[in-house]
């Protein structure tokens, strides 16, 4: 019976250690963190695009009426 009760008493210890000790081997560090896949720069293109072209609808829209004023023949 003594030796049965050192014999568990050994296993439990072992096993202790061991679950204490084996996640921390496998432990890995933390990935870092990804890039940022959009800076800005494509939102900002894309309200300069906007704006462009606006500003070119406004000036063909404007343009014809300053024309008229003038006689060209």
């Amino acid at each position: 019976m003594a030796v049965s009760r050192v014999s568990f008493g050994i296993t439990m210890i072992t096993t202790l250690i061991f679950s204490i000790i084996l996640p921390a081997v496998h432990a890995q560090s933390m990935a870092p963190a990804p890039a940022p896949s959009n800076d800005g720069t494509s939102i900002d293109l894309g309200i300069a695009y906007v704006l462009m072209l606006v500003a070119l609808v406004l000036t063909y829209l404007i343009h014809p009426l300053d024309a008229s004023s003038y006689s060209l023949f």
